[in-house]
């Protein structure tokens, strides 16, 4: 754990210090708003966590919220707050405080708040690792979860997808550039000899890519004469 509390009050950091060294934490103080800012944008990747004061020189707590989400999203965020001020404490959970401490507050009570935010953080992490993992197929633009049945395309989901239009884009994705004919995709998908209308699969192509649009640009191909593929190589 590497954590940095920006703070204005040296007790208040001496008094951390101690606590975070009985946790085995490395942590860093600093005093003035711009110089935690720009100490915390040098060396982003590298913090676990983040403690504003609400009041700081050259640049206050709320100002430095903001910047720090505009680049990280996911590092857990804890404002310091004066006990009456309310509208503060729902103004810095606004944009993007994950928790608040009101002053004058325990050293426990602060040490707790931050294994509990952790703990939340790395829960999250966990999940969306897990997730990632989960995806059978991974082309360049194109996620599949076979088991949840979710595709995403540009990183968003195809949404409204009927069960023979994902099975459509499971098929040709997971063969990227594979031509296959009308009559290979009546085999694959509908499981057997369809002996009716081959523009059955136009169709269902069509519907496919309608929802597609809706996302981003078009990556099922037609291939003239024999039938369609997938590939989303050329796409930026």
């Amino acid at each position: 754990m590497k954590i940095m509390m920006i703070e204005d009050n040296s007790s208040v950091c001496e008094m951390m210090e101690m606590f975070f060294q009985k946790e085995d934490w490395d942590s860093l103080f600093i005093h003035d708003g711009k110089e935690g800012l720009d100490t915390f944008l040098e060396e982003k990747e590298q913090w676990n966590l983040v403690i504003l004061d609400l009041n700081l020189p050259s640049m206050d707590g709320m100002q430095i919220c903001r910047e720090i989400r505009k680049i990280n999203k996911k590092i857990p965020i804890i404002m310091l707050t004066a006990k009456d001020s309310e509208s503060d404490q729902v103004i810095g959970l606004e944009i993007g405080a994950d928790d608040y401490v009101t002053k004058p507050f325990s050293p426990l009570t602060l040490i707790a708040r931050i294994k509990a935010l952790t703990r939340r953080a790395n829960l999250l992490l966990e999940k969306s690792e897990e997730k990632e993992k989960t995806y059978e197929i991974t082309t360049k633009h194109l996620k599949i979860n076979k088991k949840t049945r979710e595709a995403l395309l540009y990183n968003k989901e195809i949404e409204g997808l009927t069960p023979k239009e994902f099975d459509l884009l499971y098929t040709l994705s997971k063969n990227p550039k594979q031509v296959f004919s009308r009559e290979q995709l009546l085999t694959l998908i509908w499981d057997y000899e369809y002996f009716g209308d081959e523009r059955t699969v136009d169709a269902h192509i069509k519907k496919l890519r309608q929802k597609i649009d809706k996302t981003g640009s078009q990556v099922i191909q037609t291939v003239w004469g024999v039938g369609y593929k997938f590939d989303d190589t050329e796409v930026e």
